[in-house]
């Protein structure tokens, strides 16, 4: 990893703040440390991190609101830091935007593992040529403006989407019609370097189906298949590109 990718620990626990700081530095990491929710607002305010550790009890805020906040402003790395029983924040904060999450109590090597993991996935990748046949693609009123990476919702307004949102949309539209796997889902979004956790690809499609279906708990476009994964419903149709017009 490199030293200036910037790792943020929040964690009202001095000892355990300590111990990653230290840790993660000896292992090449640039660190900082933040006790509260207004703490790391102030780091990330000077400091923009590549990934945030963040401990889900905190005294005077919800780690789970934070995290909200979070996805909703970039699309930095998130792993949260739960209790082990605390298997509903865990679901949730996935379900928001969250990478990944550790149980306490944990081990360093795993914690480590872990933001590796994560850093990789959310590493930029030269972007796939552009399909011949068109870059816009249109459905169920949106429109997917590929030369500009921007999803206009039927009513005009911008849909703001993360990176791994417009991947797997971008996936989906491509093969509308297919049944996809999770594992085929991540290969054709970041690769096999992704790691092959079930949850995140059903995280991702929770929040997209939040993004661009009408009733995101029973969706029209992006359909489960039991057992199997998910395949887009919706009818697609491609323009070429306004510079080819």
């Amino acid at each position: 990893m490199s030293a200036s990718q910037h790792i943020l620990v929040v964690d009202d626990d001095p000892g355990i703040r300590q111990m990653l700081t230290r840790y993660l530095a000896d292992e090449g990491f640039r660190v900082s440390a933040a006790e509260s929710g207004a703490a790391m607002w102030a780091v990330l305010e000077t400091d923009p991190a590549d990934l945030v550790l963040l401990d889900l009890v905190l005294p005077q805020d919800d780690g789970l609101i934070l995290a909200r906040e979070l996805r909703q402003r970039s699309d930095v790395g998130i792993i949260m830091v739960t209790g082990r029983g605390d298997v509903v924040d865990r679901v949730v904060g996935l379900e928001i935007g969250a990478d990944d999450y550790i149980a306490k109590p944990f081990h360093l090597r795993e914690v480590l593992a872990r933001i590796k993991t994560v850093l990789r996935r959310l590493a930029p990748r030269a972007a796939p040529p552009e399909p011949a046949h068109g870059v816009t693609m249109r459905f169920h009123g949106f429109v997917l403006d590929r030369e500009r990476r921007r999803l206009l919702a039927p009513s005009g307004e911008d849909v703001r989407l993360t990176g791994g949102e417009y991947a797997l949309l971008t996936v989906f539209l491509e093969h509308a019609g297919r049944v996809l796997d999770r594992d085929r889902l991540m290969d054709l979004t970041r690769g096999r370097d992704w790691a092959a956790y079930d949850r995140t690809i059903d995280a991702q499609v929770a929040r997209l189906r939040k993004k661009i279906e009408a009733r995101p708990k029973e969706p029209e476009l992006i359909k489960s298949v039991r057992g199997v994964g998910y395949v887009f419903a919706g009818r697609v149709t491609r323009e070429p590109p306004a510079s080819a017009r």
